[in-house]
């Protein structure tokens, strides 16, 4: 089924809480208010026809001015698959989760946690995953400050930030050189 027909699907349950429709992409995707996201899912996910059983990736970016919140679908029963994306204000990072419809969310969202900050209402275990409990911030935001030292251990490398603009710098084309003059004719 292609993502025009899950999109009418799925608009008739949700009704205008689909939020846009964009087929034109590689991975076409459907954005969903936060509100209805679980009753969205639990129609992808039981409807027959879509059957969205799999759900291979949830990850989250952050836009500045959002964050979006994208989880890959897939029906390993229909072989077809869908985007479903929700966009947060970054005052308000609170998205219910989705893991009572699929138990790999539950280590997905752990890692958006920690790394960009977003909590999943209704967890059964939010807390970092990939950095200690008492690290401050959270390392995906664009806005995230790094730390210079942590515990006492510091150090005096460059954040991630500055290394890349280094390496951008440092593998840059090197800048036109003007053309030599021409050659003098030989004095006789």
């Amino acid at each position: 089924m292609d993502a025009t027909a899950i999109a009418e699907r799925l608009k008739t349950h949700i009704g205008d809480a689909l939020t846009s429709v964009v087929t034109d992409t590689p991975d076409p995707y459907l954005v969903v208010a936060r509100e209805q996201l679980v009753s969205a899912c639990k129609f992808l996910r039981d409807e027959p026809g879509l059957m969205f059983d799999y759900l291979p990736c949830l990850t989250a970016v952050d836009l500045n001015d959002k964050i979006l919140m994208v989880y890959h679908l897939w029906s390993l029963t229909h072989r077809h698959g869908i985007v479903v994306k929700v966009e947060l204000d970054p005052s308000d990072l609170v998205v219910p989760s989705l893991t009572a419809l699929w138990p790999a969310a539950n280590w997905h969202e752990r890692e958006q946690y920690d790394l960009l900050g977003v909590t999943f209402s209704e967890h059964p275990d939010l807390r970092r995953i990939m950095l200690p409990e008492d690290w401050v911030g959270h390392p995906l935001r664009k806005n995230y400050v790094y730390p210079t030292s942590y515990h006492g251990i510091s150090h005096d490398r460059p954040s991630p930030h500055e290394q890349f603009k280094a390496l951008d710098a440092k593998n840059a084309p090197p800048p036109a050189k003007a053309p030599l003059p021409p050659a003098e004719p030989p004095v006789a």
